[in-house]
């Protein structure tokens, strides 16, 4: 049930708080007052979109906040429209929220009779789904739209397993012969690195062993003339020299400690240094370019062509698998499609038999609105094909409000007045949820008279069960109202406003006699509906 509902900065609306009660609450005003807009600013709290022109001139955002209450349980509800941006922002018990949170709860807050469901009703698909919220068993519709998902979902792996087999197939060619390269060479993770780094410490190697020959060959001499034979004989020299000097003995003696000392490092130079790897350079300088040469013709690097090779690997892998997958979503599919049929040969004949005592229903409740006892509501079944060899059946209302006439869509012969009607014998065939609000939007358009007075009965009954908002230009049916108020417009210097008033008493009674027509008539037919 909503009891409160506060409007702020909405359109003409500057600040408007109303409080409704059980049973039937009435808006009424002339004609343009702003009625119809405060159920539209109820709809726009329950998820239906306002641009933010619709932010009164001069707020920086509009409000709307609602107090419903849901099996014994309050919810706040509050949604606010930015004027710059024309974003909104939705808070249930004051926690930021999603819409889908609002989609989830709106059909259990309130349910909509209004000008916008008469033109529902004219489609053939909004009848259907009446027809099959009514059947006795929902979860066969549940049962045969998971099917219906999982056929689809099916069907768009196939696909693109098939996109991509022809895809890969197209391209089966060109992966061999770049998978061929890659093998050839069969490149390494970090090999080329590897490689010139050995190159390096090998080119290094090569040319400390150049150096150990040489100084060898200084030390020795290629000819016999090398550092050490000069040494001695320089050492013997210096020898005959101190046998007169011996002021030259202790130079004689570092001489002859040299000479030794040299050929200390004669001996350690005279094997050569250990390699780094007994890998044969020009083998290291031919892989280097084989990877090089691969590199060229894939114009990639070397860790590329190695993801390549394992892309290239599954690619042709998948090819190989492909054909089994397709043919095992083809059995899938198969047996899937089997259980919908199964499904759908149990719904249609119970379609059929709900729609049977649908329709029978809501003859009795024409019938009782005004409408010819002969009236007829016929509906009409119409095979749809929903999967590949699953035919299922769509239902839609062909009446005959008159006798004599041929059964007839409703689109194509009813008047606003009589649509009015049938949306009032709808709501009575198939009255929701307790707690849910109904909303009636001048549903007694086009309407007057006794049939009037039966429409009147007919909406009190609801109220007795259901809580109402009820929107109306006749007094008959405002004078039922546990609560009535009087949306008019107010100009206050250059700006205009929109207000709501609660009436009692003699204000109500004003109303209602303005409503009847103003005057002596208007008063006393006021009078007779208060008694």
């Amino acid at each position: 049930m909503l009891e409160y509902l506060r409007i702020r900065n909405l359109a003409l609306i500057e600040n408007m708080e109303l409080e409704f009660s059980a049973g039937m609450n009435v808006l009424t005003g002339e004609t343009g007052a702003g009625k119809s807009f405060i159920l539209k600013a109820l709809g726009f709290l329950l998820g239906d979109r306002l641009s933010c022109d619709m932010v009164r001139p001069g707020a920086l955002r509009a409000q709307v906040e609602a107090l419903f209450t849901l099996e014994n349980n309050d919810i706040v509800i509050r949604r606010e429209l930015s004027a710059e941006t024309g974003r909104s922002r939705l808070y249930v018990n004051d926690a930021l929220k999603s819409q889908e949170t609002l989609r989830k709860l709106r059909d259990r807050l309130v349910s909509h009779t209004s000008q916008h469901t008469q033109q529902q009703l004219l489609k053939p698909s909004f009848q259907a789904k009446l027809i099959d919220s009514a059947l006795p068993d929902p979860q066969l519709l549940h049962k045969r739209d998971a099917l219906y998902r999982s056929l689809a979902d099916i069907a768009a792996q196939r696909k693109a397993l098939l996109e991509k087999q022809a895809e890969m197939t197209a391209r089966r060619d060109l992966l061999e012969m770049q998978q061929q390269e890659i093998d050839k060479v069969s490149p390494k993770e970090n090999e080329e690195e590897r490689l010139e780094a050995l190159r390096a410490q090998m080119r290094s190697s090569a040319h400390l062993c150049e150096n150990y020959e040489k100084a060898f060959a200084l030390l020795h001499g290629e000819d016999g003339t090398g550092l050490l034979d000069l040494l001695d004989k320089f050492e013997k020299l210096l020898a005959k020299i101190g046998e007169f000097d011996t002021t030259l003995t202790p130079e004689a003696d570092a001489v002859s400690a040299l000479r030794v000392q040299l050929a200390h490092l004669g001996c350690r130079l005279r094997p050569p240094p250990p390699q780094v790897a007994e890998t044969n350079m020009h083998r290291v300088e031919e892989r280097l370019f084989a990877l090089a040469q691969l590199r060229r013709k894939l114009r990639k690097t070397l860790p590329e062509i190695l993801v390549l090779r394992k892309d290239i690997t599954d690619a042709l892998s998948f090819l190989d698998v492909c054909a089994l997958d397709i043919s095992r979503l083809l059995r899938e599919e198969k047996a899937l499609t089997t259980k919908l049929k199964d499904v759908v040969d149990v719904v249609i004949p119970l379609r059929r038999s709900t729609a049977k005592l649908f329709a029978g229903r809501l003859e009795a409740e024409l019938r009782e609105l005004g409408f010819s006892h002969h009236v007829m509501v016929i509906p009409d079944f119409l095979p749809q094909e929903i999967w590949s060899g699953v035919n299922d059946e769509s239902v839609r209302f062909l009446w005959a409000p008159n006798p004599g006439q041929p059964p007839q869509p409703l689109d194509r012969i009813a008047s606003g007045g009589e649509l009015s009607r049938f949306l009032l014998a709808l709501v009575r065939v198939r009255q929701g949820t307790e707690s849910a609000t109904y909303i009636f939007d001048e549903v007694d358009a086009g309407v007057g008279g006794l049939i009037l007075n039966n429409i009147a009965e007919k909406l009190n009954a609801i109220a007795e069960k259901h809580q109402m908002i009820l929107i109306t230009h006749w007094p008959q049916l405002a004078s039922r109202a546990k609560k009535h108020f009087q949306v008019n417009k107010e100009v206050r210097g250059t700006a205009t406003f929109t207000l709501c008033t609660q009436l009692n008493g003699e204000e109500r009674l004003a109303e209602l006699s303005r409503m009847a027509g103003g005057g002596q008539h208007g008063a006393v037919l006021a009078q007779s509906l208060q008694t």
